[in-house]
């Protein structure tokens, strides 16, 4: 495929990855109809609740529509869900053709759209720049493909692989620049999950300062305390976007509601569910996410939680700052490791290499046969 084919649906990926950090938990989309050689139109999703792509550049085209090709990231929906179908838009819109990237993987839709605007009379073309539409919205293909949503395990060490210094308190590894890219991986994702250990060694905050347009969407903050012993004057508790998974007592099975009516402390949603090894189950945990359209999940946390998400073949992708220091033998490692674990665990590769600031980021994904 040449480049200058490729080039409507290019844009479509470029408009589609303004909605990065905006879109939760709908999936990331873009819009380019083309005619004559030209842009004529274009749009994407900018958030749930507010007009898809294809309606956008629909908009943005008027009349001239009529007779274009429409070029989208994703499979046009054809069903009501928080705004009305988008196939019945591009027909009442008179458009020739439509070539979307890849299907979407809501069964709600799962090539329902694409039969949809062929039944009309309008023919449609599947698989153009797919991989770049799919790595996009990896975390949204994960949850419907997979089951659960894409997992991101981030880290901070230093030189000689340690996390913090051996007394303990709350103090910086990596720069300024570094903990500022932290703040763009946060602002992507659907939930940001630690340990009531760091809550309690670190009492960190886990959101987003960073403005994103006009507006910040947060993400759900998660931690999981088997015991509800974070104090509640902690700073991850402040706001309405908080949960605390904890154990269920005298029962092994899961809560059927997406969360407990209780509330920690009068204010927090708690859920509850069953033991595992040193904590909780952290398949139910994310069980529990998934229910809640959680498509990317970041964990920040410390060494005995991050042996227990990689002890489960739980990460996706590895985020790994180091720090050009060394902290020494008797500060916490990377990650607490049981007995001969370390082992069996699957094997990374890396994926990507930058510096950022004075620090190096780390990209690994696990090596797959």
């Amino acid at each position: 495929m040449s480049s200058a084919a490729a080039a409507p649906m290019a844009r479509a990926l470029e408009l589609a990855g303004r909605g990065l950090y905006t879109t939760d938990p709908n999936p990331r989309v873009g819009c380019v109809l083309w005619r004559d050689g030209r842009i004529i139109g274009e749009g994407w999703h900018e958030r749930a609740g507010e007009a898809h792509a294809e309606v956008m550049a629909l908009r943005s085209a008027g009349p001239a529509a009529r007779g274009a090709t429409a070029y989208v990231t994703l499979e046009p929906c054809n069903h009501t869900g928080r705004t009305p179908p988008c196939v019945d838009a591009l027909i009442a819109a008179g458009i020739a053709q439509v070539v979307c990237a890849v299907s979407d993987p809501n069964p709600k839709v799962a090539g329902n759209g694409i039969r949809r605007l062929e039944a009309a009379g309008i023919p449609v073309t599947v698989g153009m720049l797919a991989e770049e539409s799919r790595e996009l919205n990896a975390g949204f293909f994960s949850r419907f493909e997979r089951g659960r949503p894409l997992i991101r395990l981030k880290l901070a060490m230093s030189l000689d692989a340690r996390t913090a210094p051996a007394g303990g308190g709350r103090q910086w590894i990596t720069g300024e620049a570094a903990r500022g890219d932290v703040q763009t991986w946060r602002a992507r994702s659907s939930v940001v999950l630690t340990g009531a250990g760091t809550v309690r060694a670190d009492d960190p905050q886990l959101n987003v300062r960073l403005g994103y347009g006009p507006w910040i969407r947060q993400p759900l903050r998660a931690v999981l305390d088997s015991q509800l012993r974070c104090p509640p004057g902690s700073r991850l508790f402040d706001g309405d976007d908080a949960v605390i998974f904890t154990a269920q007592s005298g029962s092994s099975g899961a809560d059927p509601a997406p969360l407990d009516p209780e509330l920690w402390d009068g204010r927090i949603p708690i859920v509850r569910v069953p033991r595992a090894g040193r904590g909780l189950d952290l398949r139910a945990v994310i069980d529990r996410l998934t229910g809640l359209e959680a498509n990317e999940l970041f964990v920040e946390c410390g060494p005995r939680l991050a042996a227990a998400f990689l002890e489960a073949d739980l990460v996706d992708e590895l985020l790994l700052y180091v720090a050009p220091l060394f902290l020494g033998a008797d500060a916490a490692p990377l990650a607490a490791f049981s007995g001969s674990a370390a082992a069996s665990l699957t094997r990374f590769e890396f994926h990507d290499q930058r510096l950022i600031g004075t620090d190096l980021r780390l990209i690994l994904t696990p090596k797959r046969d």
